[in-house]
């Protein structure tokens, strides 16, 4: 995130530089220039949905609960593993489900990515949680907030001294929820303005039939679906710098630099994604 400049980490909000907010937006704005230079309209319209994908992968990643190794050792609340292996695996289940329901249409799709990334969410949180209380023998208490702002649950009676809480409360739950969702479905989004760009391109350049391409545009779609949603898990991450438990976290006020971290990133990636066909084309 230093690309983007902006204060010393703390929890509150740190909004980016001058500087950068104007780097980003001449990186996007060429992008997408780019992009109507190399496909048309086509091209413009694809770029425009893969950084939409990659805004919301961004944004997502920050509801996702992680509280790395201090969670293995109960002394912070989430998951224990890292943000962007666990936005990852969230976000991969939902593209994955998307990208199979693409020949029942696009708003089936996306919603099956959706489904796909908050339901592995769901379940992952729930087994944690599961982990915590039978196998640990410890309840679900948040370091950030006294109250669950949900249930109501208070936590201060169940917070032991020396950590920063444990568990997954119920605020955090709902969080990987909803984080998983949006990964999912920003990943998937990304995959299917891709195909659609190459499934157009790819049979005039390679001189073949709309069938005969399929595998190609698939493959190349997919690949570069999950390497762009792991870079901007990866961007996601360096804004949280180490654990979050959710949407009550102070930390996630930092989303908006990542969010506009990703649309540039995603921008940048979008355009080597469609530029792509042009190399294919000149050899």
């Amino acid at each position: 995130m230093s690309a983007l400049g902006g204060p010393k980490q703390t929890a509150g909000i740190q909004p980016p530089t001058g500087m950068g907010l104007v780097i980003s937006i001449v990186l996007i704005i060429v992008a997408l220039a780019l992009a109507f230079f190399l496909v048309q309209m086509a091209g413009l319209i694809a770029l425009v949905g893969i950084i939409i994908g990659g805004v919301l992968i961004g944004f997502g990643v920050h509801f996702v609960p992680v509280g790395g190794a201090p969670a293995a050792m109960g002394q912070a609340p989430g998951i224990a593993t890292g943000v962007a292996m666990l936005a990852a695996g969230a976000g991969l289940a939902g593209l994955f489900g998307g990208a199979w329901a693409v020949p029942l249409g696009i708003p089936v799709a996306l919603a099956g990515g959706a489904i796909g990334g908050g339901l592995l969410m769901a379940i992952t949180c729930t087994m944690v949680n599961v982990v915590y209380v039978f196998g640990m023998g410890i309840p679900a208490a948040s370091g950030k907030v006294d109250k669950d702002p949900i249930t109501g649950d208070t936590f201060s009676g169940y917070k032991s001294q020396g950590t920063e809480g444990h568990g997954l409360p119920f605020v955090s739950w709902v969080g990987g929820v909803i984080g998983g969702a949006l990964g999912g479905l920003g990943g998937t989004l990304i995959y299917i303005e891709l195909l659609e760009v190459y499934q157009a391109q790819l049979p005039t350049i390679l001189n073949a039939t709309v069938e005969q391409i399929a595998p190609v545009a698939i493959s190349l779609a997919g690949v570069f679906a999950v390497g762009m949603f792991l870079m901007n898990a990866v961007l996601a991450a360096y804004n949280i710098t180490g654990t979050i438990e959710g949407p009550h976290d102070p930390k996630f006020k930092r989303f908006p630099r990542a969010v506009i971290a990703a649309a540039a990133a995603s921008a940048v990636a979008g355009i080597f994604a469609i530029g792509l066909l042009g190399l294919l084309g000149v050899f």
